[in-house]
């Protein structure tokens, strides 16, 4: 590990102590790596090609009309994408389905908004996780060829 000196006005070693003690970091310098690595994520992923992992949790109201079949509907067209998913019934109304993805990141970018738009459905939140060095090229045949052809 190398170690590097910085120069930062007092305001920002304010937040940077606000931060370290709000979040737990046993330093700063552990504060700041966190720091770091979200912003080398941003820029990792603002390549739609980025190859990711990724959650989707939203929470919908399964009396809507037809929108757990249209959200089935919709996870089936894009099945090469999903990996797992769980659902969990939060009260008479209400369901929690969290998914567990994996493709470029502009896809699933778009899987999710296809899903999360959809009247009834709320609290949506994509978390994307970049793979880095991983060559993500995975199409719907070899995915056929894997499980087996319809």
């Amino acid at each position: 590990m190398e170690r590097i000196t910085i120069t930062i006005d007092d305001d920002l070693l304010t937040e940077v102590d606000t931060l370290v003690a709000a979040r737990g970091y046993t330093s700063r310098s552990e504060a700041i790596r966190e720091m770091l690595r979200e912003a080398a994520k941003r820029v990792h992923l603002s390549d739609g090609a980025a190859p990711c992992m990724a959650t989707l949790t939203y929470v919908y109201s399964r009396g809507l009309r037809d929108l757990p079949q249209r959200l089935v509907d919709t996870q089936h067209e894009h099945h090469d994408l999903g990996i797992a998913s769980t659902h969990v019934h939060l009260d008479n109304d209400d369901c929690l389905e969290v998914a567990i993805l994996r493709g470029p990141a502009e896809a699933l970018r778009r899987h999710s908004d296809e899903l999360t738009a959809q009247r009834g459905v709320r609290h949506a939140y994509l978390h994307l996780i970049p793979v880095p060095g991983e060559r993500h090229v995975r199409s719907r045949r070899a995915h056929t060829q894997r499980h087996g052809s319809r």
